[in-house]
């Protein structure tokens, strides 16, 4: 990607494969800027991507790859289009997944001759076999470590891959020393270190590269081709970019409208949920604008474009979501903040020591062997995994329960939450509505149900799914319709028991000569309390008459009521966006037990972000819920996004949690799962820094040898991952047992 930001400017997207941590953000950006011509440089870990801006005339994009590559890293040139920059760690991410097989196999027997050495029972494997084994795991598997670190060291900073390198390096050292000596060498603490390290790097990595897919599922729902109509009145069928705003384009009923427009013929009931958030689809006529990617039900279109690609509402919902993704707090873990001085800290301590025992004895192996041991008892393996680990416990705990959680930065984000959002359609309410009354001028509310059952039975859309359900569900038998019809925006005709039937909007009764003045109290009544009235009429035997209303509200998601009594008890804000109308959108929030300052109508995607971010710059922390495109972009700027399993792909992309079973009361069971699962990761970093406090002064002052340290070092390993398992018993309240589920497995890029 290369593309004009002003007349001297350009902006380069570069897909950037080998960062691990936010410390590798800030010095890919370091290095970035202080390139002469380098206007500034913004760098996503989640999405592995960095945008540069930059003068085209002082360097190009070569340039921009090689800085990257200056720092250790990998990079090229994004194409045109939004190729993911994640998509470039697929094979790293296999080749990883091979060297961690490897080195763990390796690493296995020297394992068990330590626990041996320790339990008096050495497996008695030769000095020269135990070199052999650890040193294509020092330098081989540990390879990206020593990389690492170098780079680091050169950018004027440290990370943990130079505690890792230089802690292992000192075992691995000691353990050659030992067997040049005739000694029995102890190679274990090096191999395990980096094993396990490694192991904890890839499990973050491989979360990561889930949470930078929201663009491309964007992408996919554009319609790849329009019929555009030339001149002479002739269809052709073209790709959507070469359609130009001003050109006509045809729509016919099922198909996907290509772009943005005007329609100037024809009318259609268009579904727009996916990207307005409203449930019922809307008629659009002749001068209404229409969203591409939005679904013509049932009516034949002709629209004027107004806007594609880029500038279309779709490709401004791409922009939103990869602006939101670029500009969320990036979560420091705490071992990323203190690496730095903590590898130079260490390293002082071992200089002092070996130092110190080499002025009291004299003697090079006594200053050698506290030294050593001060590094090895220092490799920070528990800190490696203090994260991860939990991670791990924490996905397959959610999984047996729904909740597919992506990373660790996503379970930190729910602690101090303020507000939890909830869009409504497809989230607090269900796609189909309910039937929610009947009212015939006649009396037989029964025998109108039936028959408009039976004029339905012909359609798909949403309203008739809730009526032929009301009449299951009252044991009515609905007659078959002759003749059915589809009267585009307006509703549907069809003989039923030799009646001729009309079932639609106001309009079509008002069309077809039918006087709606009997039942227009009661239509308006309904509408005031938030409900879609349906009109029944009869084109019978003298003039056409009304026969009566159908009237459908939203229906409620199992369980959504119960979650957001939950959420309030606990203390957490809870509010209702909806693009339906304030009437429609407060009858259902009463249902919900929301006040009515809990709930915002009418709102669009951009409206959604503002809302969140209005909370946000007033210090809460909030959380999204949503399940459509509409709901992508809020997702991903929430401080914790959940989708809802059952939505649209690209909001389960967008968010760092998806809610596999589709309940809401899971929303409320997340929230504390993941506050569980904050406080055990604190407790494993605590565990992992206290540790060393204590350990490092044991190690300097020789009460600890090499063999004891590695030891130690392994026994706060085995304590970390323990107190993750803890987790595994986790059991969310209010739930009904779930139903059995495959661990999760993040997508790969």
């Amino acid at each position: 990607m290369d593309r004009t930001a002003s007349t001297a400017h350009a902006v380069a997207g570069l897909a950037v494969t080998g960062m691990t941590c936010a410390a590798c953000v800030a010095r890919l950006e370091r290095i970035l800027t202080r390139r002469p011509g380098v206007i500034s440089a913004s760098v996503s870990l989640p999405r592995e991507q960095a945008e540069v801006v930059f003068d085209p005339d002082r360097l190009g994009l070569a340039e921009l790859v090689a800085a990257v590559e200056s720092a250790g890293f990998g990079a090229r040139p994004v194409p045109e289009g939004g190729e993911d920059g994640a998509a470039a760690g697929a094979d790293e991410a296999v080749r990883t997944v091979r060297l961690l097989a490897v080195s763990a196999a390796l690493s296995l027997p020297l394992l068990l001759e330590m626990a041996g050495m320790l339990v008096g029972m050495p497996l008695g494997l030769p000095g020269w076999l135990l070199w052999a084994l650890a040193t294509p795991v020092q330098f081989w598997a540990g390879a990206r470590f020593y990389r690492g670190a170098w780079f680091a060291l050169a950018g004027g900073g440290a990370n943990m891959d130079v505690l890792v390198a230089l802690g292992t390096s000192a075992a691995y050292g000691l353990g050659v020393w030992q067997v040049l000596a005739g000694g029995h060498p102890q190679f274990e603490a090096a191999a395990l270190v980096i094993t396990l390290v490694m192991a904890g790097k890839w499990l973050e990595a491989r979360a990561q590269r889930a949470t930078g897919r929201a663009v491309d599922a964007l992408l996919a729902l554009r319609p790849e081709t329009a019929r555009r109509l030339a001149d002479d009145g002739r269809e052709e069928q073209v790709p959507v970019g070469r359609i130009a705003p001003g050109e006509v384009v045809v729509v016919r009923p099922g198909e996907r409208i290509p772009v943005d427009g005007v329609v100037i013929e024809g009318r259609a009931a268009v579904m727009e949920a996916m990207v307005s958030g409203e449930s019922m689809p809307r008629e659009r006529g002749p001068g209404a604008a229409v969203i591409g990617g939005t679904h013509n039900l049932d009516g034949l279109l002709k629209v004027r474009t107004t806007a594609v690609g880029a500038e279309a509402t779709l490709g401004r919902m791409i922009a939103l979501v990869g602006h939101a993704q670029a500009t969320k707090p990036r979560i420091q873990r705490l071992a990323d903040r203190v690496s730095g001085w903590f590898a130079f800290f260490v390293a002082g301590v071992a200089l002092v020591t070996a130092l110190g025992w080499g002025l009291a004895s004299g003697d090079v192996l006594a200053a050698v062997l506290p030294a050593v041991t001060v590094l090895v008892v220092a490799c920070p393996c528990a800190l490696g995994l203090a994260t991860p680990a939990v991670v791990a416990v924490a996905l397959g705990a959610a999984a047996r329960h729904g909740i597919l959680i992506r990373d660790a930065g996503v379970l930190e984000a729910a602690h101090g939450l303020a507000t939890v959002m909830f869009d409504k359609t497809g989230t607090l309410t269900e796609e189909c509505p309910d039937w929610a009354g009947v009212e015939a001028l006649d009396g037989d509310g029964d025998a109108l149900l039936a028959l408009a059952a039976g004029v339905q039975r012909g359609s798909s859309h949403p309203i008739a799914r809730a009526v032929a359900e009301a009449a299951r569900a009252r044991g009515l038998t609905a007659p078959a319709p002759v003749g059915f019809r589809a009267i585009a925006g307006r509703g549907v005709a069809a003989e039923v028991a030799g009646r001729e039937l009309l079932m639609g909007n106001q309009a079509l009764i008002v069309e077809s000569g039918i006087d709606p003045a009997a039942l227009a109290g009661t239509a308006a009544a309904w509408e005031r309390a938030g409900r879609t009235v349906v009109w029944i009429g009869e084109n019978g035997p003298g003039a056409p008459r009304p026969l009566g209303l159908i009237a459908v509200a939203d229906r409620l998601r199992p369980g959504a009521a119960a979650a957001v009594t939950a959420l309030v008890q606990a203390g957490i804000e809870v509010v209702m966006l909806t693009g339906d109308a304030p009437a429609a959108a407060a009858a259902t929030a009463a249902r919900l037990g929301l006040a009515p300052q809990q709930v915002m109508a009418g709102v669009g995607p951009e409206d959604k972000i503002a809302v969140i971010e209005r909370r946000q710059a007033a210090g809460r922390r909030v959380a999204m819920v949503g399940d459509g495109i509409n709901d992508a972009p809020a997702l991903a700027r929430a401080d914790l996004g959940i989708a809802m399993g059952g939505g649209m792909d690209v909001a389960v992309q967008a968010a760092g949690v998806t809610l596999m079973r589709g309940e809401p009361l899971l929303v409320p069971a997340l929230i504390a799962l993941a506050r569980a699962t904050r406080r055990k990761i604190v407790e494993n970093l605590v565990w992992a820094f206290g540790f060393n406090l204590v350990a490092l002064p044991l190690a300097a002052f020789g009460v600890f040898g090499p063999v004891m340290a590695a030891a130690a070092m392994s026994a706060s390993s085995l304590i970390v991952v323990g107190n993750a398992l803890s987790l595994r018993g986790w059991v969310p309240s209010g739930l009904a047992p779930a139903p059995v589920l495959p661990a999760p497995v993040p997508p790969t890029a």
